[in-house]
C-alpha cells in the first residue's frame, strides 16, 4: 500500500483549516485516514500556533516510506524534520535549473523578472539613444537652416547694397 502525508480541506468558506493526515494515495481528498498527525491553520497570526504536528509519528510514518506532498514537506523542513523526499526533489529542482540554464531560459519568477528587467533596461536605453540621435538631427537641422538664413540675409545686404 503507497501511503502519503497530506492535508484535508475542513472549515467553512472563506475560513480554511487544514488537517495533516496519513492516508493511503489511492484515497479521495477528504477519504479514510490512517492517522491523524496534526493540524495547519493558515489564519492564524503567531507562526508557531499555525501549524500542529505529532514530530516523533511523522518521522515514523516517513521512516516507514510515507510520500509527504509538497507542502507538507515544506512544513516539515520548516520544523526541522528532514526526509529525503525534500533532498530530491531539491536535486531535481538543481538540475532542471541547470538545464533551463544550459538553454538560457529563465528557471524561476526571480530569473524571469530579471531577465524582464534587462529587457526593459535595453528598451529604454534604445529609446534614449533614438531621442538623442533625433535631437541630434533636428539641431543639425536647425543649424543648416540657421546657416542658410544667414547666407540669405547676407545675400539680400549684398543685393540690397549694390542696388543704391
Amino acid at each position: 500500500m503507497a501511503v502519503k502525508i497530506r492535508m484535508t480541506r475542513m472549515g467553512r468558506r472563506h475560513r480554511p483549516f487544514f488537517r495533516i493526515n496519513v492516508v493511503d494515495s489511492r484515497v479521495p481528498r477528504d477519504g479514510k485516514v490512517l492517522e491523524k498527525l496534526g493540524h495547519y491553520d493558515p489564519l492564524v497570526k503567531e507562526a508557531d500556533k499555525q501549524i500542529v504536528l505529532n514530530l516523533e509519528r511523522a518521522q515514523y510514518w516517513l521512516s516507514q516510506g510515507a510520500v509527504p506532498s509538497d507542502t507538507v514537506s515544506n512544513m516539515l523542513l520548516a520544523m526541522g524534520v528532514k526526509h529525503k523526499y525534500a533532498e530530491d526533489r531539491a536535486a531535481r529542482r538543481q538540475r532542471a535549473c541547470a538545464i533551463a540554464k544550459a538553454k538560457g531560459k529563465p528557471f524561476d519568477k526571480a530569473q524571469r523578472a530579471e531577465v524582464q528587467k534587462r529587457a526593459d533596461e535595453a528598451k529604454a536605453a534604445a529609446e534614449a539613444a533614438a531621442k538623442a540621435a533625433a535631437e541630434e538631427a533636428k539641431a543639425a537641422e536647425a543649424a543648416a537652416k540657421a546657416k542658410a538664413d544667414a547666407e540669405a540675409a547676407k545675400q539680400a545686404e549684398a543685393e540690397a547694397g549694390s542696388g543704391e
